[in-house]
């Protein structure tokens, strides 16, 4: 079947979202009575965009990003063609005080720019070699090719062993590659709001009772989960802020899942979500007849993200954005219904940063993968656990190990991602997106390009790998975002020849 114009179901198969913002970690931050705070952001100039990020302790000893001295990380904001430099400097202690999912924990630090279609080796998105011990400091050089997509994406450590522990503790932040209104120029004007959702961890915090009331944190259980909730969410580091929108307006939010293991069904009472962007892909790019999605609610794995259209609710009308239980298995984790954030009207004298016109042309691909979809899989990826760890066919990630795959790089690929667990695993591939078709070998209605998949527990899903762009050539890691999974194994090298 032809593919171009993959539309989208309400529920939408494994969506990541990115809330952007900063990464504070002083104490509690938010109350039901606090706005939404603005991340500082760091434009391209001359079409470079040069920063220097410091990892770091922050007061309450949990690891943090650190920008112009303050614990916090900036949005990125670049143009296609633009270069990306960054000097990032490793300030933990030699000692590492928190534990990690393997030891000894080392506090090694490195980045990775989720989502990016870049080249894999050093000094770009290369998180095999690239690697900082206290007192080391790495210097990134990553070129944003002339053709990128537009949309959100963002940045988060990736040191295997001690990934979980860093996102968890909010190391990570949004890319925003500007020209999305090229796709859908209706775009043009309207405020922008760059929303980073991560999780924060209530397992050992004596306000854990004052913050699991503050966001209302449901008691009903979704799943066969055995534990209890250890983690709040928050918006931009701010525990359910307050999101201004007036009554009929329309804002463009761009969101990010930067949790390090947890899942969000993301669903605005009582609107729609005017879908623009999955995963940093503009639908339009594969479907210029149907610019945008429809849902009422989106399902966002760990590092997915959503770019959509809201509309303010009716004045008095109460609402909140909330993500809903996710029933992720009798293995899984608790992920129980919350809100994130309060929505209230905005003075009509205030107002939030706005889309600027793009000049630029959109790059729109109309591709027929129906003979790649309808061969057998060129490979599987069969996800499995046990007491002693997590496995992608079997093996456990070894740095030094020998690509498991290799892959000619011109091609489209058809994969099949099996999870034979017992818990929801997402399903993560750098530098490439990939079109979703095909759950538990049932077609799906709305396909979708992304970078970040669910795969339901005792499931599959079947994908079609976009191997064609030649900047990513080199030595490249799939994995699962659960990042504690990840850490423990679940991940696997390939090689793009």
């Amino acid at each position: 079947m032809s593919r171009t114009a993959p539309s989208m179901r309400t529920a939408i198969l494994a969506i990541a979202i990115i809330v952007t913002g900063v990464v504070c970690t002083l104490g509690i931050s938010g109350s039901p009575s606090d706005l939404l705070p603005t991340p500082p952001e760091v434009h391209a100039k001359h079409h470079t965009l040069s920063l220097t990020l410091h990892a770091g302790v922050a007061s309450d000893g949990k690891n943090s990003f650190y920008f112009d001295g303050q614990p916090n990380a900036p949005t990125l904001r670049v143009s296609p063609g633009d270069q990306l430099k960054i000097t990032y400097i490793n300030d933990l202690p030699a000692k590492a005080k928190e534990t990690c999912a393997i030891t000894p924990c080392m506090d090694m630090t490195n980045l990775h720019f989720h989502g990016l279609e870049v080249s894999p080796d050093a000094p770009q998105d290369d998180v095999l070699s690239m690697m900082a011990a206290p007192g080391q400091t790495l210097h990134y050089t990553v070129q944003i090719p002339k053709d990128h997509p537009p949309g959100l994406f963002w940045y988060h450590t990736h040191p295997h062993g001690e990934s979980h522990r860093q996102a968890l503790d909010g190391m990570s932040g949004a890319i925003v590659i500007e020209g999305i209104e090229s796709y859908y120029p209706s775009l043009a004007g309207l405020p922008e709001r760059v929303l980073v959702l991560r999780g924060r961890s209530i397992a050992h915090d004596p306000q854990a009772a004052d913050l699991k009331r503050r966001v209302d944190l449901s008691s009903n259980v979704c799943g066969a989960e055995p534990e209890a909730p250890d983690e709040v969410f928050t918006v931009n580091s701010s525990v359910r802020p307050q999101i201004e929108i007036a009554p009929g307006e329309r804002q463009f939010w761009r969101l990010v899942n930067a949790s390090a293991d947890r899942y969000m069904d993301l669903e605005l009472e009582g609107q729609t979500f005017e879908i623009v962007a999955m995963d940093g892909e503009p639908i339009a790019q594969h479907d210029s007849s149907h610019r945008t999605r429809s849902a009422d609610h989106v399902l966002l794995p760990p590092a997915g993200r959503l770019e959509a259209i809201v509309t303010g609710p009716a004045a008095g009308t109460p609402r909140h954005l909330v993500s809903r239980c996710v029933d992720t298995g009798p293995a899984g984790d608790p992920n129980p219904q919350m809100v994130l954030a309060d929505i209230v009207p905005r003075p009509a004298a205030e107002s939030t940063p706005k889309l600027l016109q793009s000049s630029r042309k959109p790059d729109l691909k109309t591709l027929d993968l129906a003979e790649e979809e309808q061969a057998p899989p060129r490979f599987t990826v069969i996800f499995t656990e046990d007491k002693k760890g997590f496995y992608i066919n079997g093996e456990k990630f070894a740095p030094d190990a020998a690509p498991m795959v290799r892959a000619k790089v011109g091609s489209y690929q058809h994969w099949r991602i099996v999870n034979a667990s017992g818990e929801l695993h997402p399903m993560h591939i750098h530098q490439v997106h990939f079109l979703a078709y095909a759950e538990n070998d049932k077609p799906i209605a709305d396909p979708l390009w992304l970078d970040t998949v669910n795969v339901p527990y005792a499931g599959s899903v079947d994908v079609i790998m976009d191997f064609t762009d030649p900047v990513i050539k080199g030595m490249s890691v799939f994995h699962c975002h659960l990042l504690n999974h990840e850490d423990k194994g679940m991940m696997a090298k390939i090689l793009f020849e």
